[in-house]
This record gives C-alpha cells, structure tokens and sequence, in this order.
C-alpha cells in the first residue's frame, strides 16, 4: 500500500470495484462504532453504488496500484443517503439557490484511512458543488465518518437514527457546511 492515491471521477466500469471497496470498510470500521447486527444490516443496506452519483459526474475515487482504496461524492439529487428507501423524488434536481447539495456514499479502505483520502474528497466536493451554483452542503454521516466531518468543519444539526430496510437502526448525525 505504497502507492500514491491518484484522484478521479468515477466510471460506470468502476461500479463492481466501489462495491467492494464500500462493502469492506463498512465490516472492517463499523465494528468500532457500531454491534454486529447494525454492521451486518449496514453492509447489506448501505453499500450499493449509487450510478446516478457517477452518471452526475459527482462521484469520486482514489486509485492506488489498480486498487480502489477510498471513494465518496455529492449530489445535485433529492436523494440523501443510499439505504433509505426509494422515494419518488430522489431523482429530482435539487434548487441550487434554496437547497444544499448531498455528499454522498464516503467510505475508505481501513488500510488508508487518516490519510487525507476523505478530506480530499470532500473538498473535490465542496469546490465542484460550489462551482454548481450549491451554498451549502448537507450529509448523514454514520458514527465512523463524524470525526472526518467535524474536521472539515461540517457542524452537526441533529443525532438521529438511520431506518434501514430490515428494522434496524443506526445512529447518525445529521451535518452541514457553508459554501458562503
């Protein structure tokens, strides 16, 4: 793991590859934070790759050997995070003037975090999302992300609990960060 990351829009030809990445960190990190049966239900529940997000051209990953080591993105979409359920709005285009845009789906390989994959990331998101017209960022963040995103200097709204499909609940933290 040597390799420097090299930072890129995502391809559709990614999406088998972001799956597993997403899948792996979420069994190698969630168990600091969170029981074996909130890690299962988000391991099955929280990482698809959502398509829209690299048809967008909103959707980054870190590259390092052939090897997709950290990816995460934003949306100018309804759709706030993957796991809540279809609605039909989460295809809408979100009002740049009144609405902020979502970062979307972070996760990192735990072989790579604390290395600045995540801060990077977000600030590809920051500056695409600003250059989109967006004033504000807004994300759920699950307990293993909190400390990047206070870092970057997301503040927190609210501590909520994330629904999944199979009844259980994660915690989370609802964030936001000024473009202004």
């Amino acid at each position: 793991m040597d390799a420097v990351p090299v930072q890129r829009l995502a391809v559709r030809s990614d999406v088998t590859r972001i799956g597993a990445l997403m899948r792996r960190s979420v069994l190698e990190l969630f168990p600091r934070f969170h029981d074996e049966r909130e890690t299962a239900s988000a391991a099955r529940y929280l990482t698809e790759p959502d398509v829209a997000l690299i048809d967008d051209g909103t959707y980054f990953v870190h590259e390092a050997g052939g090897e997709i080591v950290a990816c995460g993105g934003w949306s100018k979409r309804d759709k706030l995070y993957t796991g809540s359920g279809d609605r039909p709005t989460d295809g809408r285009l979100l009002d740049p003037e009144t609405e902020p845009a979502r970062v979307r789906a972070m996760f990192v390989h735990d072989g790579w975090t604390r290395r600045g994959l995540g801060r990077a990331t977000l600030a590809a998101c920051a500056r695409d999302a600003r250059a989109a017209g967006f004033r504000s960022l807004v994300l759920m963040a699950t307990l293993p992300g909190v400390p990047l995103y206070r870092s970057f200097g997301f503040r927190e709204v609210k501590h909520t609990r994330v629904p999944l499909p199979d009844g259980v609940t994660l915690a989370g933290v609802e964030m936001a960060y000024s473009l202004d």
